[in-house]
C-alpha cells in the first residue's frame, strides 16, 4: 500500500483526498483481474451494483481527485454524447436542484455545505475501496 508522506491536520480535505487516492491506487495494484468482480455484489444487498462497477467508478473518481475536473464545456459535451453513467447523470441533476437551493444561502454557508459533503463522500468511497480490495483478496485467496 502507498504510504502517505504529506502531513495535514486530521480533518483536512487534502488529507482525505490523499488517503482516498492512496487506497484506490492500492486497490488497482491488488486487483489484477477486475473481471473476477463482475458478478460479485458489495455486502449482502441485492440492489447495489457489482464490485466491477464500483472498481471502475472508484478509479474514475480517483482521476478527478488527482488531476482535477473536466472544464464545464467538456463535461457538457460528454453528457451530450451520452457517454455518461447513471451516476454522472444523477450528479448533474442534483447539481441543478442544489444550485436553486444554494442560491439562497450565503457563500460561506455554501462552502461549508459542499466541504462537509465532499469530506463525507470521499471518506465513504475510501471505505468502499478498502472493502472491495478485501473482498477481492478473499476471492483470490490472498487475504492478509
Amino acid at each position: 500500500m502507498q504510504v502517505l508522506t504529506k502531513r495535514y491536520p486530521k480533518n483536512c480535505l487534502l488529507n482525505v483526498m490523499d488517503r482516498y487516492s492512496a487506497v484506490v491506487q492500492n486497490m488497482e495494484q491488488v486487483v489484477m483481474f477486475p473481471s473476477l468482480l463482475q458478478d460479485v455484489k458489495l455486502s449482502a444487498q441485492a440492489g447495489p451494483p457489482s464490485l466491477y462497477n464500483y472498481f471502475n467508478m472508484l478509479k474514475a473518481i480517483r482521476t478527478d481527485v488527482d488531476h482535477g475536473l473536466l472544464p464545464r464545456e467538456e463535461w457538457q459535451v460528454k453528457v451530450a454524447d451520452g457517454k455518461t453513467t447513471v451516476t454522472e447523470n444523477e450528479a448533474a441533476e442534483m447539481e441543478e436542484s442544489e444550485e436553486e437551493v444554494l442560491g439562497q444561502l450565503d457563500l460561506e454557508a455554501q462552502f461549508h455545505l459542499h466541504y462537509t459533503s465532499l469530506h463525507h463522500i470521499l471518506t465513504h468511497l475510501t471505505l468502499k475501496a478498502e472493502e472491495l480490495t478485501r473482498v477481492y483478496q478473499e476471492i483470490t485467496g490472498q487475504a492478509v
